[in-house]
């Protein structure tokens, strides 16, 4: 099961992020986060110290060989050059087990005190004033357009803040969407806007509180979020000594507990794999009709395989 965690800067999100791949991760599960944030502070919420370096590779730096080897002996896609971030799997494409052995997992995996971590990767000189980050976020759109998740499997992806994820079909990709807020009118215009383009795509959004520090505060997310709001996070002093370096006890019993109902309210998600490949199919021809097909040179719809269909059935016919 995939979830996004999106929210307004400064909410939290990369923090609940990282709680809740801990929190995953120490229970056994097979899990994969991926930091996603142009803010690349995912590793650091989970332990990495600052004198620590990534050593695996960021997914947009090796974005080429990613899509050489994603496309397999799919005759649809002729080259790297023509398959762009929102290009769908067919016949012939070459599909992802999460942590498999494969040449993505093994380039761009990295253990963080347990959790295994891919990131985007940061801006560099040459992105700037030329490039948005939505170039760089396309290796992990391709990454969960090709990935055949199962059951007990998670993905954690640690979003961009606001409601910039919706400039890009990668919203679609999850089986829910954690948006978190602050008891503040500022915490819940965010949410405002995720309902409703979440509403026109069926994308399902649970709300979390974050820095609750009173009944007050629980009572003012009620009022604005309604039936949405999943759980809350209290204050934390665990959190706070945690990203002053100095960690110690362990994390609060009912903050513990909100984690454990993010996870069962994932678990409870039906996977529709035909509802996966259909949206992303339909993303792929808004891009290919808004600038793709110009970029290329080429009619991109005619990557789309009908004959294909997603899932674990589909794993029978990838290539090696």
């Amino acid at each position: 099961m995939r979830a996004a965690f999106v929210g307004k800067g400064g909410s939290g999100k990369t923090t609940l992020s990282a709680l809740f791949s801990r929190h995953l991760a120490h229970s056994g599960a097979p899990l994969v986060a991926i930091d996603g944030d142009i803010n690349q502070h995912l590793a650091q919420a989970l332990g990495l110290g600052d004198d620590e370096p990534l050593t695996a590779a960021p997914l947009s730096a090796r974005l080429g060989e990613i899509k050489d080897f994603l496309r397999g002996d799919n005759p649809r896609i002729t080259s790297r050059e023509a398959m762009i971030k929102t290009t769908p799997p067919g016949r012939g494409s070459r599909l992802l087990r999460l942590l498999g052995d494969d040449a993505v997992h093994s380039h761009h995996i990295q253990d963080v005190d347990g959790v295994p971590l891919m990131v985007t990767g940061e801006f560099d000189e040459s992105d700037l004033g030329v490039a948005c980050y939505h170039s760089k976020l396309g290796a992990v759109e391709l990454y969960l357009n090709h990935l055949v998740d199962g059951p007990g499997e998670y993905v954690v992806v640690d979003m961009t803040a606001g409601a910039d994820a919706f400039a890009s079909g990668l919203f679609t990709r999850f089986d829910m969407t954690f948006l978190v807020a602050e008891p503040t009118r500022k915490g819940v215009s965010v949410y405002r806007q995720y309902r409703d383009h979440a509403e026109e795509f069926g994308v399902p959004i649970a709300v979390i509180g974050n820095k609750v520090t009173c009944e007050d505060d629980v009572l003012f997310l009620k009022e604005h979020v309604g039936d949405d709001l999943l759980t809350y996070f209290q204050h934390s002093s665990w959190v706070r000594a945690r990203e002053q370096g100095r960690p110690q006890g362990d994390l609060e019993p009912h903050n513990r507990h909100a984690l454990s109902q993010l996870r069962t309210a994932l678990d409870a998600r039906t996977k529709d794999w035909t509802a996966f490949q259909a949206y992303a199919v339909d993303f792929h021809l808004r891009n290919a009709a808004a600038w793709a097909d110009r970029a290329t040179g080429s009619d991109l719809s005619a990557q789309i395989d009908p004959g294909f269909r997603h899932g674990p059935a589909a794993l029978a016919s990838k290539p090696a």
